[in-house]
């Protein structure tokens, strides 16, 4: 089965972010594909390289940065959504006149239209998140 998997929800400030995480992890160990993982609303936080969790929680962005090494895959970041929130990568960051970007590596910024692509060629799309 192929996956397309949103996430809505910013890492350590609800369940949503981690579980979309195991989920990933659970399917592509179980033979399954993931098209995409698209991070929207404040699940754009994901894709902060920025983010430095306790060192006892699991750490989000590294955990996804994790699965594209291991399965190249794409993970897409709203770009309104962060923008909005401050999450860009370098060229955004000079367009908008700040002095560097805060994507990690992995993450890529895009718009809605790689969501709706995303659809069409999944299975199913699963939300984690408000």
């Amino acid at each position: 089965m192929i996956f397309t998997i949103v996430v809505q929800g910013a890492p350590h400030s609800q369940q949503s972010a981690d579980s979309a995480l195991r989920f990933a992890e659970a399917a592509l160990a179980a033979g399954h594909q993931i098209h995409r993982v698209f991070f929207s609303g404040d699940g754009v936080h994901n894709g902060s390289d920025l983010a430095t969790p306790q060192q006892d929680e699991r750490h989000l962005p590294r955990g996804w940065q994790a699965l594209v090494e291991k399965h190249q895959l794409d993970l897409v970041v709203c770009i309104a959504a962060a923008i909005r929130r401050g999450v860009m990568n370098d060229a955004e960051a000079r367009r908008h006149d700040k002095a560097h970007g805060n994507l990690a590596d992995g993450f890529n910024l895009s718009g809605l239209g790689q969501l709706a692509e995303a659809a069409l060629v999944s299975d199913r799309v699963l939300t984690f998140g408000q």
